[in-house]
């Protein structure tokens, strides 16, 4: 009986190598929706010259968080990845009020996708065909594709993603070679390095946009049950991740301001952000070079929702399993051993904002993008925060023999980082939305509030159930 219990309740064993992980989240961070949708709002908002030092910036506290975060991986393998790691390094309370804030997170970054992919196949559609079709309706049949990818194995949505990935960061790549091939030394002026630039006007708004950019790294912990070695595989991942998306951030960013020549490229980003891209892109590879990055920004998008509904559901799945929430989130289908409820569930969620939009009018871009953005940066960013001192509590009790500069140090300096991190979200959430309205402004604390709640609801259930309180944030081996 024990063993079919278990069965029932744990992922697909051994299914993921590193390797597979590292595709998930480059695929959850989506290259190319972030270099197109999110850099140009980081140069004509933020720093200017100074855009592409942030993603360095960013790019190295998010390495010295790792140290801490991988250090811990070794000892929590659960597929609610932060809820894990802050109840086991801060305590329950803080691990499901940080759980419902991911879940929050997630799904708020979902729907912000959802809106953009809806939009880009509804411009596409007008300007090839001639034929009006309102975002809301594609977003809809989007939503169809993205639950079959949950629904399927993770190896089988593993495999898919790596190819859609593969596409959009060769286009990434070819334009950075074509820009150092017809540039020159031009090309690698490092005035966009500067500290002067970096660090001067505009770096705390650049910030806000670079920082959304990285979203989607921290999934890596979310597959530690479907990963083959885990200890070693997990520290890999998040490595590999997070350098390769600074790397392939940081210089496309750097070569395309130098392309432009930096008063250009300001202006440009200032005045028309979302064409920044597609001009260069057609200026140095041509009308069909253009196009091409135009369609494969749908296929990112899609790459995207595919990533952020699998670890959403694992939220949901883990939380299930614990008993916080209904514990059909975690049912797994019998043949592809995917929560496919907790799945089911959220694309109910997402169909019914999308609907609540349509029946608004809201515009895709304008209102349902920048109003989910603000929950999701808050949120992700906020967990984080919380994970990094989880991990200092977590070894404050027992060392298992870690160096003080994984236990303590990195920690300590990745916490306040990300502290920092919170309060320029809020500070500058009009930059995210657009608008001064009290309602965007109430978003960032609607988001930190739903994390008291959370943390609330744990305490209810410590007097209220308390064998099942005792039992949460359990390790993978007590699952």
């Amino acid at each position: 009986m024990k063993t079919m219990e278990s069965n029932q309740t744990s992922l697909r064993k051994d299914a993921l190598g590193w390797l597979n992980i590292v595709f998930l989240v480059i695929a959850t961070n989506g290259p190319l929706t972030a270099l197109v949708g999110g850099a140009p709002l980081a140069i004509g908002m933020g720093n200017g010259a100074g855009a592409a030092g942030t993603y360095v910036v960013v790019g190295l506290l998010y390495l010295v968080f790792s140290v801490g975060f991988c250090a811990m991986s070794r000892y929590v393998k659960n597929a609610g990845a932060f809820y894990a790691y802050i109840a086991q390094g801060l305590g329950r309370p803080w691990g499901i009020g940080g759980a419902f804030m991911a879940i929050l997170a997630y799904n708020a970054m979902l729907i912000a996708c959802y809106a953009m992919i809806g939009f880009f196949i509804s411009y596409g559609v007008q300007s090839h065909f001639g034929v009006a079709v309102p975002w809301w309706m594609c977003t809809l049949a989007s939503m169809v594709v993205v639950f079959f990818f949950g629904y399927k194995n993770i190896a089988f949505s593993g495999r898919v993603l790596f190819v859609l990935m593969l596409a959009e960061v060769s286009i990434i790549l070819i334009l950075n070679g074509a820009i150092l091939g017809k540039s020159g030394a031009s090309a690698v002026a490092l005035t966009p390095f500067m500290p002067s630039n970096v660090f001067g006007h505009g770096f705390g708004a650049s910030f806000v946009f670079v920082v959304s950019c990285y979203m989607g790294f921290e999934t890596t912990a979310i597959y530690a049950e479907e990963a083959r070695n885990p200890e070693r595989s997990i520290p890999r991942a998040t490595y590999a991740a997070v350098i390769l998306i600074m790397a392939l951030y940081a210089v496309s960013v750097w070569l395309v301001t130098n392309a432009y020549g930096i008063p250009e490229a300001v202006a440009q980003a200032s005045k028309d952000p979302g064409n920044m891209w597609f001009i260069i892109t057609q200026r140095y590879l041509g009308a069909t070079a253009a196009d091409i990055t135009n369609m494969l920004m749908i296929t990112s998008l899609l790459a995207a929702l595919i990533s952020f509904h699998n670890a959403s559901a694992r939220y949901l799945f883990a939380l299930g399993r614990e008993g916080v929430l209904w514990s059909r989130f975690a049912k797994l289908h019998p043949v592809q051993q995917t929560p496919h409820v907790a799945g089911i569930f959220q694309i109910l969620v997402g169909v019914a904002v999308i609907v609540l939009a349509a029946i608004y009018k809201a515009d895709a871009m304008l209102v349902v993008v920048p109003l989910s953005s603000v929950p999701a940066a808050v949120g992700i960013v906020a967990v984080q925060a919380l994970t990094a001192l989880a991990v200092i509590g977590f070894f404050a009790r027992n060392t298992h023999g870690v160096s003080i500069w994984q236990r303590l140090i990195a920690p300590t300096i990745s916490g306040v980082g990300l502290v920092l991190c919170v309060y320029e979200i809020t500070s500058n959430v009009s930059l995210l939305t657009g608008t001064n309205s009290w309602f965007s402004e109430a978003l960032p604390w609607i988001t930190l509030a739903v994390g008291v709640f959370g943390a609330g609801f744990a305490y209810w259930l410590k007097a209220a159930r308390p064998e099942l309180y005792k039992g949460m944030g359990r390790l993978l081996d007590e699952a």
